[in-house]
């Protein structure tokens, strides 16, 4: 058995990693588009009527694969980025930089991404059967209390957590700033 809390942070390492490789100008988009989809998920519950109905038909299966898609898609299209060309002669020039950069950038981008498919999985009570949650008394009798107690605490910190609305309104308006001033 492997903790949850383990896995989480090995794809927050992986982002990392990632990060490193593409730069900080292009991890700045995927953090744009993972902050969209959260946008986009607030939105759809709060304000579309027939997504209440077609989660209380679905269960709490629909909900998650709902959300996880709308994540997974706009990650994947932050990671199609087209060459940023007006960046990528400063990127030349300053590659450690842009190396550390898009490396602290690609761990956060883990954190949104894994965190916020974690914290839906969560809220849904872990649908799954190869998934266990962290409060259940198989996971505590196999694991440390403290690494149990620590993954609990982790949970209180995920994305979904704490961007809910109004926050997640600002977090877009500020996203979209950035990109008009900076990249276009």
């Amino acid at each position: 058995m492997i903790s949850i809390g383990f896995v989480f942070w090995m794809f927050v390492v992986l982002g990392a990693i990632i990060g490193t490789l593409r730069g900080w100008a292009k991890e700045l988009l995927v953090s744009f588009s993972v902050i969209l989809a959260i946008f986009i998920i607030t939105v759809l519950e709060t304000y579309i009527g027939f997504i209440a109905g077609f989660y209380e038909t679905g269960g709490p299966v629909t909900i998650f694969w709902t959300r996880t898609t709308i994540i997974l898609l706009m990650a994947f299209f932050g990671y199609q980025t087209p060459n940023i060309k007006l960046l990528a002669k400063g990127a030349v020039r300053d590659k450690l930089q842009d190396s550390l950069l898009g490396f602290v950038l690609g761990g956060i981008n883990g954190y949104l991404i894994i965190g916020s498919i974690w914290a839906y999985m969560h809220w849904t009570n872990y649908p799954f059967s190869f998934v266990i949650s962290p409060e259940s008394p198989q996971v505590q009798s196999v694991l440390d209390p403290t690494a149990v107690e620590s993954t609990l605490q982790l949970i209180k910190y995920l994305p979904p957590v704490w961007l809910t609305a109004p926050g997640i309104y600002f977090a877009v308006a500020v996203a979209f700033t950035f990109v008009v001033i900076v990249f276009i």
